[in-house]
């Protein structure tokens, strides 16, 4: 990843100019998350694996541990 990637904000994170959210940079094939604590580590992933990690937290399958 590059360190001229566009990083977005998630637009949980308020408006703020805080450290406590998660940033997203997308390339052709890949996306590029990063917390904006620790922004010299990220996490490369594809749109389809992602798409499924929220599908499972918002489906309640991912997350919730008894």
């Amino acid at each position: 990843m590059t360190p001229s990637a566009n990083w977005q904000k998630s637009s949980f994170s308020g408006g703020g100019d805080g450290n406590n959210c998660i940033e997203l940079a997308a390339a052709p094939t890949t996306l590029h998350l990063r917390e904006s604590e620790t922004p010299t580590t990220a996490r490369t992933t594809t749109p389809t694996a992602l798409a499924a990690l929220l599908h499972g937290i918002r489906s309640g399958r991912v997350g919730h541990h008894g």
